[in-house]
């Protein structure tokens, strides 16, 4: 075996170097989380490159994110198989269409519109359907689904029988608000997303040339995250395919997460079936979680049961991988019930200043939650302990200023002879822009351009170890193109900040240290899981959470929503089997002496519009933050003011005192009491202790006679 071929195999396991080794004909990969999937893929495209069995621009690797994408085309390169084409469906398609658009077709490709949400609202109005945000979110929705489903509005119909009805519209008006929608983005010569997979499916499925020029290119095809595709990227698959069956699939059915978005494991679960002669290669040894992680995923997808009335017969399910952990012993997962959204939200950041006194890093935390909504009351926890944070779905890390400047200057530095190494290149150049080796003492903004600039040297750090055993040395020109990559697929580095993720945006990825947080029936399952497949798609929710934990775990959940409110939520039931404590669950006695379970709690809905209340905000008003408000606003300036001077003689931030949402909620309810003011949510019973007095005096001067 050469240096190379050591280089490539040897750090595999005995099932990783049966995925690499095995380089011609259909392979199916079942690959549980943590089990180094995307190592044994990535090395098996190397190691064909590196025996000629591949020529890299004859390979084509296709997976679901822009950033999952890069991060394999950034292994490659480190593998030097660089040449091998490493992209997404849609942006594979593209490519494709953009370039045999002209001679199929003819003419330029028209635009692809970002967003759905201002084409469907016009749809809406041509059919004089009233409609709000909502409403538009949820049929936009279901378009997608339609579209991936590939289905015509003509067909809608009847596949959509049985399911929920988006915006509380029948299908049939569905369907006609779905062919108004294509009617629109047809006069204003628009293709949205969706259209860019069917005109590709569309011209190689019509056109013999151009798909015999397609299969020239492309002659051997890996897909990531196999049990997420849906019907429409299985079509252009096969089409890419024509009939060959040089193909690697890699996917774990317990981690499909994306049903609603027409994400189907069935391609996964029926390959074999598809492809007799498709050897199957379980990875199931878990590399990055701690045992007593590993165990608690295990038990969640064993410890699955049935909704009453529902036959296993009637269900789909494939037997799930049982990990097998590799790492050292941990620390047990923890489990805490707290008294509300606000305690739950203080508890998680004092165990996050613990951890963070304890050495861990605070890149390597994330909490992760249901809903977006969530995020609100931890995002307030975290600042009134000083510690920072990012919002997964923020602002964008290559839209940030300071990285911009950082790039240029290294551009500009990229020019000039140097005999330095990258690192140390960086953080010369960088230097100038407010990196230092510290962090600075001061917070905020200081702090967030530091972490930023913080980031781009640790990048150069790793790449620099990543490559350090090619023959040519890594340089800095090669260090900014690989940012000018990464900005273009937005693979951005490990910025140093506590992560506020959701729990579907928090695939992929992995932290040192876990919080799951909400817990509750209502929010895991969520209240609008109707049937078993919602239930079932909701535990591997869950079991994907628990999973993106290497070491410490934290799983919690509150009995009220607001302090002070009544203790009516219930554990989620996935924990059942999961908690020591879970023999001694809340129950109440009903007067013939059996066992009532409290009725799960079910998120709020808007008092003017009728909408779901996503965010904490809208929950504590009552009402969609765009509805139409009922407050006084000289009350509620006066309530501003009033908390500005209280917070500056506190020296505390403003929102400790009341967040403009809880300001918002008093000026609408207007109380009258000590009594009526502490139904408002937000204000518990500290702070109506506290402050009651002051905000009662104000309202009662805001609503007397001038």
């Amino acid at each position: 075996m050469t240096t190379l071929e050591e280089r490539i195999l040897g750090g595999l396991d005995e099932e990783q170097r049966t995925v690499a080794t095995t380089l011609n004909g259909p392979l199916c990969v079942l690959a549980g989380a943590g089990t180094g999937k995307t190592r044994a893929i990535t090395h098996r495209i190397a190691y064909g490159v590196h025996t000629a069995v591949y020529k890299p621009n004859q390979v084509l690797a296709v997976t679901f994110t822009s950033r999952a994408a890069s991060e394999m085309r950034t292994r490659l390169r480190d593998l030097e198989a660089g040449g091998v084409q490493a992209r997404t469906f849609h942006a594979a398609a593209l490519r494709q269409l953009q370039y045999f658009w002209p001679q199929a077709i003819g003419g330029q490709l028209p635009a692809i519109v970002d967003h759905k949400a201002q084409l469907v609202a016009e749809a809406a109005r041509r059919l004089r359907i009233t409609t709000d945000r909502a409403a538009i979110r949820d049929m936009a929705a279901e378009i997608e689904w339609a579209k991936v489903s590939m289905l015509t509005p003509e067909g809608y119909v009847a596949a959509a029988a049985g399911r929920a009805e988006p915006a509380g519209l029948d299908v049939r008006t569905v369907a006609r608000l779905f062919q108004s929608y294509e009617d629109v983005k047809s006069d204003r010569h628009v293709i949205d997303f969706e259209d860019v997979l069917l005109l590709t499916v569309g011209i190689l499925d019509e056109d013999p040339r151009v798909a015999a020029s397609v299969r020239e290119q492309y002659r051997h095809f890996v897909v990531d995250e196999y049990q997420d595709v849906s019907p429409l990227q299985q079509r252009l698959l096969d089409l890419w395919l024509g009939g060959r069956e040089e193909l690697c699939v890699v996917g774990d059915a317990s981690q499909t997460i994306y049903s609603f978005t027409g994400a189907t494991p069935s391609h996964l679960l029926n390959f074999t079936a598809a492809h007799p002669q498709a050897p199957v290669v379980r990875l199931v040894r878990d590399y990055r979680s701690t045992p007593q992680v590993v165990n608690l995923a295990n038990r969640l997808l064993s410890s699955r049961r049935l909704e009453p009335g529902v036959a296993e017969r009637d269900v789909q399910w494939a037997e799930p991988l049982e990990l097998l952990a590799q790492r050292e012993t941990g620390p047990e997962p923890e489990f805490t019930e707290c008294s509300d959204d606000e305690a739950e939200a203080a508890h998680v950041a004092r165990r996050i200043r613990s951890l963070l006194d304890d050495g861990v890093a605070a890149a390597q935390i994330a909490v992760l939650f249901r809903t977006n909504g969530q995020s609100q009351a931890y995002e307030q926890a975290l600042a009134a302990e000083g510690i920072g944070y990012q919002l997964r779905g923020g602002e964008r890390f290559f839209q940030r200023r300071e990285v911009r400047d950082a790039i240029l200057a290294l551009r500009a530095a990229s020019r000039q002879p140097a005999d330095d190494a990258v690192p140390q290149l960086c953080r010369d150049v960088l230097a100038s822009l407010g990196y230092a080796a510290q962090a600075p003492a001061a917070g905020g903004a200081v702090r967030e351009r530091w972490e930023s600039l913080s980031a781009l040297v640790a990048l150069a750090d790793e790449l620099a170890v990543a490559r350090a055993d090619r023959e040519s040395p890594f340089t800095l020109l090669e260090f900014v193109a690989e940012l000018d990559e990464r900005a273009a697929t937005q693979h951005a580095p490990t910025v140093q900040g506590v992560t506020l993720a959701s729990l579907h945006s928090a695939k992929g990825l992995e932290w040192d240290a876990v919080f799951l947080v909400g817990l509750s029936e209502g929010l895991m399952p969520i209240s609008f899981a109707e049937d078993q497949g919602d239930y079932d798609e909701e535990r591997r929710l869950l079991y994907v959470g628990i999973t993106r934990a290497r070491k410490h775990l934290s799983l919690s959940w509150s009995t009220a929503r607001t302090p002070g409110g009544r203790a009516s939520r219930r554990p989620s039931r996935f924990l059942d089997q999961l908690r020591p404590q879970s023999s001694s669950r809340v129950a109440a006695k009903t007067p013939g002496g059996g066992v009532r379970r409290r009725k799960a709690a079910t998120p709020p809905t808007c008092r003017v519009c009728g909408s779901l209340l996503g965010s904490a905000a809208e929950r504590k008003l009552g009402r969609c933050l765009d509805c139409p408000s009922t407050y006084d606003e000289a009350v509620y300036e006066s309530l501003r003011d009033w908390r500005l001077n209280t917070a500056r003689e506190a020296e505390v931030p403003a929102f400790v005192i009341f967040t403009d949402a809880t300001l918002m909620a008093i000026a609408e309810a207007m109380p009258d009491s000590p009594t009526s003011l502490s139904k408002v949510s937000g204000v518990g019973a500290a702070k109506l202790e506290r402050y009651g007095k002051d905000v009662l005096d104000i309202l009662g001067a805001g609503s007397s006679p001038a």
